[in-house]
C-alpha cells in the first residue's frame, strides 16, 4: 500500500491528505473545483475549504477521477449523498481486493442503507472499511494529537490500514464493528444538532448534559437492533466522537442548532455554508432506520420534525419535556 487517492477536497478530505502526506505518504487528492485542484497544486493551500493551512508541498492534486482512483488505498471523503454516484464514477478503477476506505459519515436517504452497504452495492469487489472518530479538520490539518476508529470485517486488511494510515499524531485504532463504527459516526450529528438547540436557546449545561447522554442511548438502542456491539459506542467512534460534536460552535451541526434555538429559519443557516451539514440528511434516515427496526428514538424524532416537517422549536421542546419518566438504562 504505497500510495493512497483522497476523493473529496473539502476540509476533511483536505485534513487527511495533509496529515498523510506530511508524514511521507505518497498522496493524491481529487477535487471537483478546479479552483481548488490549482491552489492546492500551485499554492499549497486550500482557502475555500481549508483556509488559514499551510499544505504539504509534495501533495498533489487531481480533477481526474481515473488518476486519483489507480491509487493503492481510496479514502472516500464527498458528502454522505454523494458517496453511489462518486463510486459509480470510480467503479473502472477499483480492482478486487483493493481497500475502499468511507471517510464520510451518513446514511443514505433513498436506500437507508449504510455507506459501506452502498459500497459493496456498487464496487463488491472492493474491500470496504469505514475511518470515523472525533475529529475537526483543522486540528488534524495542524497536526495536532488525534484518534481514530478503522472498522473492517477483515482484521488482515485492517492491520495494513492502521499502518499505512497512522502516524504519530492520528492514531487509529481498529474493529471489526462496521455497524457500530457508522451508526456512532453518522446519528451523533442528529444529536449534536439537539444539543446545539439547547445551547442557542440557552436551556443550561444541565439539559445539554442529559440530552447527550440519552442520545446516547438512541445510538445503542438503533445499533444493538442492527447486530452492533454496545461497546462500540463506548469508543472513539462513539463517546469520542458524540462528546466532540456535541459541545463545539465548530461542529457544523451544533453550530446550525444552536442558530435555530436562537430562531433563525433553517434555510437562512444553510445558505452561505460551503459544506453539507450532514445531520440535516441523516436526521430523516435515521429516523426511517428506527422505525423499520421498531426502535424508539424520541431525540431524532424531534431534530426531524424541526428540519424536516416545520414544527417550531418551542413544540418540539415541550413534546420532550412531556415523555413518560423512564428507567436509568442505557435501552431504556
Amino acid at each position: 500500500m504505497q500510495t493512497i487517492g483522497v476523493i473529496g477536497a473539502g476540509a476533511w478530505g483536505s485534513a487527511l491528505a495533509q496529515i498523510l502526506s506530511k508524514n511521507g505518504r505518497s498522496v493524491t487528492i481529487w477535487a471537483r473545483e478546479p479552483e481548488v485542484v490549482e491552489s492546492i497544486n500551485t499554492k499549497h493551500e486550500n482557502p475555500v475549504f481549508l483556509p488559514g493551512i499551510p499544505l504539504d508541498k509534495n501533495l498533489k492534486a487531481t480533477e481526474s477521477l481515473s488518476e486519483v482512483g489507480e491509487s493503492d488505498i481510496l479514502l472516500v471523503v464527498t458528502p454522505a449523498q454523494h458517496v453511489r454516484a462518486t463510486l459509480k464514477s470510480l467503479k473502472g478503477s477499483i480492482v478486487d481486493g483493493k481497500p475502499v476506505v468511507i471517510c464520510s459519515k451518513g446514511i443514505e436517504i433513498d436506500s437507508g442503507l449504510l455507506l459501506t452497504q452502498v459500497a459493496e452495492d456498487v464496487v463488491p469487489g472492493a474491500t470496504i472499511a469505514v475511518l470515523t472518530g472525533p475529529t475537526f479538520a483543522h486540528e488534524v490539518a495542524k497536526g495536532l494529537p488525534a484518534a481514530v476508529t478503522i472498522a473492517t470485517a477483515d482484521k488482515d486488511v485492517a492491520q495494513e490500514l492502521q499502518e499505512a494510515l497512522g502516524v504519530k499524531r492520528f492514531r487509529p485504532y481498529i474493529t471489526d464493528d462496521v455497524v457500530g463504527a457508522q451508526l456512532g459516526g453518522a446519528i451523533k450529528n442528529v444529536i449534536a444538532i439537539a444539543c446545539g438547540v439547547v445551547y442557542g436557546r440557552k436551556l443550561g449545561e444541565s439539559a445539554r448534559a442529559a440530552l447527550l447522554t440519552r442520545g446516547v442511548a438512541e445510538i445503542a438502542r438503533l445499533g444493538v437492533a442492527m447486530g452492533a456491539n454496545k461497546e462500540t459506542l463506548l469508543g472513539m467512534c462513539g463517546i469520542g466522537d458524540l462528546m466532540l460534536t456535541c459541545s463545539s460552535m465548530e461542529s457544523r451541526n451544533f453550530s446550525l442548532g444552536a442558530a435555530l434555538g436562537e430562531g433563525k429559519p433553517l434555510e437562512e443557516i444553510l445558505g452561505p455554508r460551503k459544506e453539507v451539514t450532514e445531520g440535516v440528511h441523516t436526521a430523516k434516515a435515521t429516523l426511517d432506520l428506527a422505525k423499520k427496526h421498531a426502535v424508539d428514538m424520541p431525540i431524532t424524532e424531534a431534530v426531524n420534525k424541526c428540519v424536516h416537517l416545520g414544527i417550531s422549536i418551542d413544540e418540539a421542546i415541550e413534546d420532550m419535556l412531556n415523555r413518560p419518566f423512564s428507567y436509568e438504562m442505557t435501552g431504556a
